[in-house]
């Protein structure tokens, strides 16, 4: 592996490449000479989305760069699961994550976030309604789900890991990155004042990307 490495931005559930944390992350790294890439993991589509169909979108992404130079990903959420789990299936492209908050153990935490009769209409009706990253509702199929429980709940990562959370995430409880952090000393955990969507924490998480990853 080269000391060159690429960055990207790998976005959450319900966003996309137009997310404004990964906007403002890219423009922020523009002022500094370092160019973010901000993948679709939408594969193929919203509606369709599958987490094989993310995990092609980094494959994608991975094989438009040159072969041998490493790559760094920032996770949010959805994105911070992806970028874990790319990185644990292809340890020798990966020498670095950022996760924000990420969704470890997404498939067994739905039922709390949508409720159990919820969970239990879209496995019945073979889709639900979610906001996208416009504010639309968009009907996503319930091989979603499937897919997540075909998948580890918590993927080994495989190099040194930096997880920003924040303490009063009511989505992704900060409890699960606290675990993972303590029994992994590859793995460090940041913890700040804020929710799932880190707006508040945007300085601190530049100064992460910053000072961990470039």
């Amino acid at each position: 592996m080269t000391t060159a490495a690429h960055y990207a931005y790998l976005h959450g559930f319900a966003s996309g490449p137009l997310s404004r944390k990964g906007q403002e992350l890219a423009r922020r790294l523009a002022l500094r000479g370092v160019d973010l890439a901000l993948p679709d993991l939408n594969r193929p589509s919203f509606s369709e989305l599958t987490v094989e169909g993310a995990l092609a979108a980094v494959d994608d992404l991975v094989r438009s760069g040159p072969s041998g130079t490493a790559w760094r990903f920032i996770g949010s959420s959805f994105g911070g699961y992806v970028a874990a789990l790319w990185a644990a299936r292809n340890p020798e492209r990966v020498d670095r994550l950022l996760l924000l908050c990420p969704g470890f153990d997404l498939a067994r935490r739905w039922p709390e976030l949508l409720g159990a009769g919820a969970l239990e209409r879209w496995r019945r009706e073979g889709a639900f309604p979610f906001e996208d990253g416009a504010g639309a509702l968009v009907p996503v199929h319930w091989g979603f789900f499937e897919s997540m429980k075909r998948q580890p709940a918590f993927p080994e990562v495989p190099c040194p890991t930096r997880i920003v959370h924040g303490r009063r995430d009511e989505v992704v409880p900060i409890e699960g990155s606290r675990e993972y952090a303590a029994s992994r000393r590859h793995v460090t955990l940041v913890e700040v004042d804020d929710d799932h969507a880190l707006a508040g924490s945007i300085d601190r998480v530049e100064r992460e990307v910053v000072e961990f990853l470039l």
